[in-house]
C-alpha cells in the first residue's frame, strides 16, 4: 500500500499545533485511575478562568506557549462579556497581563464590535501613571487599525515622558504602515510623519522616518520631511533624507532640489551617505549627472558616489534590484 503523502505546509501546521498544545496539556492534572470512563461536563469560558490560565502560563519557558495563550484570549474575546473583560483590564496592574487583556479588547473592536473597547486601551496607554503599563498597552495596539481609530493618540504618545513608551509608539507606526496598510495608505503614512515631526526625541523621530514607506505621503508631509532636513540632530537629518527618497512622483522634483542643496553644506558623513542614496532613488539613471557634480564635494565619499554611478548605469528599473546590485558591488571590493 502506498503511504499517503502530506505536503510540507501540512506537516508544519501539525508540528506547530502539537508544539503549542503540548505545554497546555502538561499543565493539566493527570486523570485519576478509574475503571469507569470519565464523565464529560459542560463548561463555560470565563474571563477569570482564562486569566488564571495565562497567569500560570507566563511562568512557562516556552515562548510558543505564551503566544498560544495570548492568541487564545484574543480569539475568545468576541465571546466574552465586554463589561467583565474591561473591568479585568482596568484593575490589572501586571504589565504582561494588562497587555494580554488589552489585546483582547482591541480584538473586539477589530472584529466589528464595540469601538469603545479599543478606546479603553488607548485611554490607558495615554493616561496610566505606570510607564510600564502604558508601554504594554501600546504594544497591544500594534499591527491593528488603531492608527485610524484613535485620533491624535500617536502624536501624544511620541511625547510621553517615558522613553520606552515613545519608542513603542514609534515601532507601532512603522509596523502598522508596513503590515496593516502595506505601505500604500496615504493617511497612515501622513499620521506617521506628523508623529515623527511632533516628537522631541531624535531617536524616536529617526526610528519612524528611517523605516517608513513614504510612497503615498501627501505634499504637506513631503514638505514636513524637507523641513526636518534642518534638524540639529544628524540622526534625524539622515532619517529625513532617507524618507524623502521614497516620496511620490509629484513630490520628487522638490525633494531632489532640497537634498542637492543640502549636500554641500552637510558635514556629517552618515547624513551625506543617506542623501546620496535618496538622490539615486529619486532619479535612477537620470541622477548620474547630479552625482558626478557632487563627487568632488567630499573626497572621502568619492567611492560611495562612484558605486552609485556604476550601479545606476546598469539601467535597472527596480529600486530593490539597484540596492542589491550596489550591495554586491561593495562586497566585491
Amino acid at each position: 500500500m502506498t503511504r499517503p503523502f502530506l505536503p510540507m505546509n501540512v506537516l508544519s501546521t501539525l508540528a506547530l499545533t502539537l508544539g503549542l498544545l503540548s505545554p497546555a496539556l502538561a499543565l493539566a492534572e493527570p486523570p485519576a485511575a478509574s475503571s469507569e470512563a470519565p464523565t464529560l461536563e459542560r463548561g463555560t469560558c470565563s474571563v477569570e478562568g482564562l486569566m488564571d490560565s495565562i497567569r500560570r502560563g507566563l511562568h512557562s519557558k516556552s515562548e510558543a506557549y505564551k503566544q498560544y495563550l495570548r492568541t487564545l484570549l484574543r480569539e475568545s474575546a468576541v465571546n466574552l462579556p465586554l463589561a467583565e473583560l474591561q473591568a479585568a483590564f482596568e484593575r490589572e496592574y501586571d504589565p504582561a497581563m494588562a497587555e494580554h487583556l488589552a489585546a483582547a479588547l482591541v480584538a473586539r473592536t477589530e472584529r466589528g464590535l464595540e469601538p469603545e473597547a479599543m478606546q479603553a486601551v488607548a485611554k490607558r496607554a495615554l493616561e496610566d501613571r505606570d510607564p510600564a503599563l502604558r508601554a504594554a498597552t501600546v504594544r497591544a495596539l500594534r499591527r491593528t487599525g488603531a492608527l485610524e481609530r484613535t485620533g491624535d493618540m500617536y502624536e501624544r504618545l511620541v511625547r510621553d515622558s517615558s522613553p520606552e513608551v515613545r519608542m513603542e509608539a514609534a515601532t507601532n507606526l512603522v509596523q502598522d504602515n508596513l503590515h496593516v496598510y502595506g505601505g500604500h495608505d496615504a493617511r497612515a503614512a501622513d499620521t506617521a510623519v506628523a508623529a515623527a515631526a511632533a516628537s522631541t526625541d531624535p531617536k524616536v523621530t529617526a526610528h519612524i522616518l528611517g523605516q517608513l514607506m513614504t510612497g503615498e505621503v501627501s505634499a504637506s508631509s513631503a514638505r514636513t520631511l524637507e523641513q526636518l532636513l534642518g534638524s540639529d540632530s544628524a540622526e534625524v537629518r539622515a532619517a529625513a533624507s532617507t524618507a524623502l527618497g521614497g516620496v511620490p512622483a509629484a513630490q520628487m522634483a522638490s525633494a531632489r532640489q532640497s537634498l542637492l542643496g543640502m549636500y554641500r553644506d552637510e558635514r556629517d558623513p552618515g547624513v551625506r551617505k543617506a542623501i546620496l542614496q535618496s538622490i539615486a532613488q529619486l532619479g535612477f539613471s537620470s541622477a548620474v549627472p547630479e552625482l558626478r557634480r557632487l563627487r568632488g564635494v567630499d573626497p572621502s565619499l568619492a567611492p560611495e558616489v562612484d558605486a552609485w554611478i556604476q550601479v545606476l548605469e546598469m539601467n535597472l528599473q527596480d529600486w530593490s534590484l539597484i540596492q542589491r546590485a550596489k550591495q554586491r558591488l561593495q562586497q566585491a571590493r
